[in-house]
């Protein structure tokens, strides 16, 4: 009998620690839609930042569970990704508040703009086919940016149809103009090319995409990002306010670029709370 237990005992352990572990998704299955250049022979090397397009996905305890989901674009210049302190080590955080959080790997676009738009694209899309698979609401699926990934998320907020935008945003130290003035240049030269015509440039300043149906969002940065201006995120808090868009904007006096969920950022704590304090006023 009590060897039985044992057994049994082991198998719900076993159980548990099953259903805890990230459910990792490959995208375009049938295959890709569109090409870097360097991902035609399928061969991927995340040495190389030649990434095969995938989701991570991060499930909460179901009793913690409050419906909602983030999708989260790492940044990296739109060269590489920062998978880890702008990712996979923010899962912790959002599942014990009861999200859902799905960490994107998209892939590098070489100056072929659609690349890493379709792949955030599609992430959302398999995200809200499986929301009832996962506990989460379709309509409730965020999205998470930070630097590049930050250009990713508000380009899938500011460009997608109506309908199928994401619930909030959460932009850290966003990439989100391409004017000359206050852009991250390696990022606009990754994404559009060197020599962008003027429609491109204005097209992908997502601060000129706001509109009144753009989602709330809450901006957390530094004061002294010498990477990426504060500009940058000062702008779209503007933009999202003449349009009647709810928003927060926290700027920390230092902290330089990067930071993540870093606990060495000195205003670690402060951020955390801020960002908590925030997404309990998302319903």
């Amino acid at each position: 009998m009590r060897t039985l237990l044992r057994i049994l005992l082991c198998v719900l352990c076993v159980s548990y620690a099953q259903a805890q572990q990230p459910i990792s998704i490959d995208l375009w299955a049938d295959g890709m839609p569109n090409s870097n250049g360097i991902d035609k022979d399928g061969k991927f090397d995340d040495s190389k930042q030649n990434f095969k397009p995938n989701i991570r996905v991060f499930l909460p305890e179901k009793d913690k569970a409050n419906g909602m989901a983030v999708l989260c674009c790492p940044g990296g210049g739109y060269t590489h990704l920062a998978t880890d302190h702008e990712g996979y080590d923010w899962a912790p955080f959002f599942n014990d508040l009861g999200y859902a959080f799905i960490v994107l790997k998209y892939r590098m676009p070489h100056e072929v703009t659609e690349v890493p738009i379709s792949d955030a694209k599609e992430a959302m899309r398999v995200v809200r086919e499986n929301a009832e698979k996962w506990n989460i609401s379709p309509d409730k699926v965020g999205i998470m940016g930070s630097s590049a990934g930050g250009h990713l998320a508000t380009t899938i907020a500011t460009h997608s149809e109506l309908g199928k935008q994401p619930y909030f945003q959460i932009l850290f130290y966003p990439v989100v103009t391409f004017s000359d003035l206050d852009t991250h240049m390696g990022s606009r030269n990754s994404l559009i090319g060197k020599k962008p015509s003027h429609e491109m440039i204005s097209l992908y300043s997502n601060e000129k995409q706001v509109s009144a149906n753009t989602p709330p969002a809450i901006l957390l940065l530094s004061d002294d990002d010498k990477v990426v201006p504060p500009a940058n995120s000062t702008e779209y808090y503007n933009a999202l306010k003449r349009h009647g868009v709810k928003a927060a904007l926290h700027i920390y006096p230092s902290g330089g670029h990067g930071w993540g969920c870093r606990t060495r950022f000195k205003y670690h704590k402060e951020m955390i709370a801020d960002l908590t304090a925030w997404l309990k006023t998302i319903k």
